[in-house]
């Protein structure tokens, strides 16, 4: 039996479902057929039906307490070539911030309540007792892994785990949208008649596109992605208020080209934004 296995084993029977990890963080393809789909999808997919694909099903939805699972010839060969652990927090009634650099930790410990933290390559998982939906990127560097996520095991950490709080739940709370709906002009339309924003003020615009230029600037990776959702997410809250610019746009826009993005999939980015909210 080897140190993971073992390691894995010890977990369960303390209540962590678990998993097996391959090179590069990424789970072993169990069962091919609910890759990213129904049964094991990523965490911003819709919350999905019974699986019905034989044992082990695929990433988080793969982790199990039951031994004969874990110790069972389909998993004889993951162990082996296994290089971590994971487990699915909201299996075992738990909330895991992932704080992914400097920046963000210094923002958990100015803004969270004590808990019980892992450290972690680059970062802090903070781990609170209670779930809630999974989400990537809440806030720069903050990824929330509960329900319909897997978090890899790094160690027991220090300090007691303490109750999920509402500060948490709210990183993945909607900003209400404004009903008003205002008049397109230009040849990227910026969503808005232009001044000052009527339902938040203009301090609350510029924390909000710079946030925004940030999000966009640190992105890692799915760059056309997370160009799309900034957008969504600054329309959502400003396009229907008039308070967006031109020179609000350029910001994002430069930000966006300056991960490499090409200026014609920024305005389509832009495009479909706004047709997505209906603007």
């Amino acid at each position: 039996m080897n140190n993971h296995l073992r390691t894995a084993l010890q977990l369960a029977a303390e209540g962590l479902p678990v998993l097996p990890l391959r090179k590069g963080k990424v789970p072993f393809a169990n069962c091919p057929a609910c890759l990213y789909t129904s049964c094991g999808g990523r965490p911003n997919m819709k919350t999905p039906g019974p699986c019905t694909c034989p044992a082990p099903c695929h990433g988080w939805a793969a982790a199990t307490t039951d031994t004969s699972v874990i110790t069972s010839p389909a998993w004889a060969s993951a162990w082996q070539a296994a290089a971590a652990i994971a487990y699915h927090p909201g299996g075992a009634g738990l909330t895991v911030v992932d704080c992914d650099n400097a920046d963000a930790i210094a923002w958990a410990r100015e803004t969270l309540p004590a808990t019980r933290i892992v450290p972690t390559t680059r970062g802090e998982h903070w781990l609170y007792r209670g779930t809630m939906p999974s989400a990537n990127d809440v806030r720069p560097g903050v990824d929330i892994k509960s329900t319909m996520a897997y978090a890899r095991w790094l160690g027991p950490g220090t300090g007691t785990i303490t109750a999920l709080p509402e500060v948490v739940r709210t990183l993945t709370a909607k900003e209400p949208t404004p009903v008003r709906l205002a008049p397109q002009a230009g040849t990227l339309p910026a969503g808005g008649a232009g001044g000052e924003c009527r339902h938040r003020t203009p301090t609350y615009l510029e924390r909000g596109i710079a946030m925004a230029e940030q999000r966009i600037t640190e992105a890692r990776s799915g760059i056309h992605a997370e160009v799309y959702r900034t957008f969504l997410a600054v329309l959502s809250t400003h396009g229907r208020c008039g308070c967006l610019t031109e020179d609000h746009i350029a910001r994002l826009l430069t930000a966006a080209q300056a991960k490499g993005e090409t200026l014609r999939h920024c305005t389509d980015a832009w495009t479909n934004a706004r047709t997505t909210l209906g603007l």
